[in-house]
């Protein structure tokens, strides 16, 4: 009996020795992971203004199409959150904020200027001639990090005039009208007079609870 456990166990260990090889030959054996690119560096190029979204999609499909993959890092469009008022409701959207510009991180060379500069909606690269200009990384972190703090704090898609009649839509003088009297685009927040009572009262409000009056 004490024989035939010693057995076991040698078996045991045996087979977890091989299990243990087996391992350590299967990461050895493993694909090394990519080492980036360091000659990438930033450029822009011109699209129409309205297809930035299209002309990127187009960038990565003949990226794989001609199997550039090493040669192009991240395709960006800056954006910035924008919250429009539609039908008395708001909703947050992704505005470009550079309309036009598309910026690609790449290894340019004359072949990937070719490709990039056939892409359809693609007018050209920033730069003169046939010479792109390549950005820091600061001047694409400045933009980069507009479009990331700006998500803080969405602005208000809608333009309020000075004098025009609006309606108080939240908090406890909704269902007022009043008159416009100040704006404060930074702040986001509007100066209405509203009549309580008969006498003409000043009420601070965000833009967001307020609407038109159409």
């Amino acid at each position: 009996m004490e024989e035939m456990e010693q057995a076991g166990q040698a078996a045991q260990a045996e087979q977890a020795g091989q299990t243990e090889q087996a391992v350590e030959q299967a990461e050895s054996q493993a694909p090394p992971l990519p080492v980036r690119n360091e000659r990438f560096r930033w450029y822009i190029l011109h699209a129409y203004s309205g297809f930035e979204r299209k002309v990127r999609e187009s960038i990565q499909s003949r990226v794989q199409a001609f199997g550039l993959q090493d040669k192009v890092g991240r395709v960006m469009i800056p954006t910035e959150p924008v919250t429009e008022i539609v039908n008395g409701k708001k909703r947050t959207i992704e505005r470009v904020f550079l309309p036009g510009y598309v910026l690609v991180e790449m290894e340019l060379d004359n072949h990937m200027w070719h490709v990039l500069k056939d892409t359809p909606k693609v007018t050209g690269f920033l730069g003169t001639g046939d010479k792109p200009v390549a950005l820091t990384e600061e001047e694409v972190g400045t933009l980069l990090y507009r479009s990331d703090t700006s998500k803080d704090k969405p602005r208000m898609k809608i333009k309020f005039e000075k004098n025009e009649s609006v309606r108080i839509t939240d908090g406890p003088f909704a269902n007022f009208n009043g008159i416009v009297d100040e704006i404060n685009e930074d702040r986001e927040t509007l100066k209405v007079m509203v009549t309580i009572f008969g006498r003409s009262t000043p009420v601070e409000l965000e833009f967001g609870k307020v609407e038109k009056i159409e």
